[in-house]
């Protein structure tokens, strides 16, 4: 016996609902601050293969952030180009087989980009990530 069209249908919208209130795929918080040395500025482009989330400037201690959901795949990638005096880095600053946080925060560092994982509560891991420079 063949399911019907509205058992399909009602499947899809299931899952489309369950995804979207978070029971499948968690919302994710990406902070990237500027943790270089006062006065130095950091520019920053970040993209997926979907969205280009655009050229940011900022000052000392200043931060962009993006809100997002992974997807249900497990494929979901932002990357970064930084920049800031002559040193210059390309990023991959989520990946979903890497990351498991919900708040992504990085410090932008003079030796690259630093991960402190947290759920807004307690630093639950520090990494700091070996760049080569571009």
């Amino acid at each position: 016996m063949n399911p019907s069209p509205i058992n399909w249908l009602l499947s899809l919208m299931l899952l489309f609902v369950a995804s979207e209130a978070g029971i499948l795929v968690h919302k994710v918080d990406l902070l990237i601050y500027n943790d270089l040395q006062n006065g130095t500025f950091l520019t920053i482009h970040c993209k997926s293969k979907q969205d280009d989330l655009g050229v940011h400037l900022l000052t000392y201690r200043d931060y962009f952030e993006v809100k997002f959901r992974p997807n249900m795949f497990g494929t979901t990638l932002f990357y970064c180009s930084m920049q800031w005096d002559a040193t210059r880095h390309w990023f991959d600053i989520y990946t979903s087989e890497r990351d498991t946080c919900t708040y992504c925060s990085w410090n932008v560092r003079p030796n690259g980009p630093c991960l402190m994982e947290s759920d807004k509560s307690r630093i639950l891991l520090l990494v700091t990530i070996g760049i080569s420079v571009a």
